[in-house]
């Protein structure tokens, strides 16, 4: 048995306290113009808007999960903010949920719009709400294609801020859920906050179409308030966020078929049976007609990066809401049943969604980059990650985190599993083993985009969560090499030294999967980059 269990103690010492909100509006005001209205101050009072792991460990026991006050409550910040949910309709929305390949679908659309765009001027402004960021905050909001700059980003996140306080102010404090009694924050939440204002900027700029990727679930996420997308979609579905949507696949049908509006197109792929009759049960109920697409016959000959079947049906799910969205958009749009337009082939091509199957060259390491982190997800990037290393020489080494989720320790067996199944090399294991939390750097911490407030800081200074994984992968696979490192930076640094080891000719074949919180931090520390 071959396994080194080593931590360096260099984390700062971060510390839990349960924080009663003040509704106070000009403390919360203070608060964010106290040093100014920069992009960093921007995001230090969006982050005051997180809620403490104490208060989601305090909500989880109680068992109180998002429910329709949730929807109720955004339409109000909505109002307050100068906006009816009738305003939304001008951006011509295109409404995404699903398991796995929701980001790839927006992805998709989106680009296939930008690229027609370009060739016909239409739509005039294409807008992008995805979620969550991997270096930059300011990447889930995007105007044609690019992450909202940090000027933009400031502006109107404080405009967003000061008429909410502005209204609270007027107002007085707002009573939602008559069954608590207990007043609404004048400011939503961290996730609740930014979707709010996608709405504002994409209003202000003059967006008439945008691509909408649903938080958590969909009947009762905060990007649900729009009453007429122009279609909806939704991708493969799965288990995943078990206490907020339930713990059956069933059950994750209903919350992502919320989405789907009466009056609306309204598209989804292949799922399990249960699955798929809970989403045409639904849109039954709504009086809508569902549409089950099969892999689009004209993306032959189309490449499609991963060429994987999973990737075609969200480029096929991609195609069909694009094309919906064009037809009202543009009247010399006609689509062709049996070919695809070079817009459409272009936009599919030249997709950039990045930390999705990305690959990238450092020296003597091929670091493969992937955001999976559901159990059937993590198999599917593994596979690729195999296929990838399939004619290369050289140790293959494993980066893994997911903070804060009890049954990740169980998704490690299937990795191992499909590395043996799809490795074209005699053992198909990985030699190196890291395990590591998401912070960025041991000496500074989080960077300021990426701090995260709702898992235990406790657990994550002791590296519970990690010394687990560890404990769990010996007992797979004996033979692995096993280090737990406190920082991304570290695991890094880690596999760069095994990297300046290697034999002339070989490659350290690198993957780093679990987490798009992981994969964000290590893109930040592998490109230096302040947005992607």
């Amino acid at each position: 048995m071959h396994h080194v269990l080593r931590c360096a103690r260099s984390l700062l010492s971060p510390v839990c306290t349960l924080i009663k909100i003040n509704r106070n509006t000009s403390s919360w005001r203070a608060m964010a113009t106290q040093t100014g209205r920069t992009y960093n101050d921007a995001i230090d009072a969006l982050n005051s808007l997180q809620t403490p792991y104490a208060i989601i460990e305090a909500r989880r026991k109680a068992g109180i999960r998002p429910d329709a006050t949730s929807i109720a409550e955004m339409r109000v910040y909505l109002r307050r903010i100068g906006y009816s949910s009738s305003d939304l309709d001008r951006l011509n929305i295109l409404h995404v949920a699903g398991t796995k390949g929701k980001g790839s679908t927006c992805a998709f659309a989106a680009s296939i719009l930008a690229h027609h765009q370009r060739a016909h001027s239409v739509p005039r402004r294409i807008g992008l709400f995805t979620s969550p960021h991997l270096i930059a905050v300011r990447e889930r909001i995007r105007l044609d294609g690019a992450p909202l700059s940090e000027e933009l980003f400031a502006q109107y996140f404080f405009e967003v801020w000061d008429r909410l306080g502005d209204a609270e102010e007027r107002e007085g404090p707002m009573v939602v859920d008559e069954r608590l009694g207990v007043p609404t924050p004048p400011r939503p939440i961290y996730s609740r906050y930014l979707t709010l204002m996608s709405y504002h900027v994409f209003i202000q700029m003059g967006v008439d179409a945008a691509v909408y990727e649903t938080g958590i679930g969909g009947e009762f996420d905060a990007t649900n308030i729009v009453e007429r997308p122009v279609a909806s979609g939704i991708s493969t579905l799965g288990i995943d966020h078990v206490f907020a949507l339930g713990d059956t696949i069933e059950k994750i049908a209903w919350h992502k078929a919320g989405i789907m509006k009466t009056g609306s197109a309204a598209f989804t792929i292949e799922q399990l049976p249960s699955a798929a009759q809970v989403l045409q049960d639904r849109a039954k109920d709504k009086g809508v007609s569902l549409k089950v697409l099969d892999v689009d016959p004209r993306l032959e000959g189309v490449r499609i990066r991963p060429d994987a079947l999973f990737q075609k049906k969200n480029a096929s799910l991609g195609i069909a809401l694009a094309e919906t969205v064009l037809r009202k958009l543009d009247p010399d749009f006609k689509p062709d049943a049996s070919s695809l337009t070079k817009d459409f082939i272009d936009g599919l091509e030249q997709v950039v969604w990045r930390g999705r199957c990305e690959v990238k060259q450092e020296g003597s390491i091929l670091w493969h980059i992937d955001g999976a982190h559901t159990v059937d997800s993590l198999k599917m990037a593994t596979k690729w990650f195999a296929g990838e290393c399939a004619t290369k020489s050289g140790p293959k080494a494993l980066i893994f985190n997911q903070q804060g989720r009890e049954e990740a320790v169980q998704f490690l067996e299937g990795m191992i599993t499909a590395l043996k199944t799809h490795s074209q090399a005699a053992d198909g294991a990985f030699e190196h083993v890291i395990f590591c939390t998401n912070v960025t750097h041991a000496e500074t911490g989080y960077n300021r985009d990426l701090v995260n407030r709702q898992y235990d800081p406790d657990a994550i200074k002791a590296l519970t969560a990690q010394y687990g994984f560890a404990k769990k992968w010996a007992a797979l696979d004996p033979k692995a090499t096993i280090t737990v490192v406190p920082t991304i930076a570290d695991a890094i640094n880690h596999v760069r030294s095994v990297g300046a080891s290697v034999n002339e000719g070989q490659t350290v074949q690198a993957l780093i999967t679990g987490s798009l919180h992981l994969v964000g931090g290590a893109l930040s520390i592998l490109e230096g980059a302040d947005a992607l």
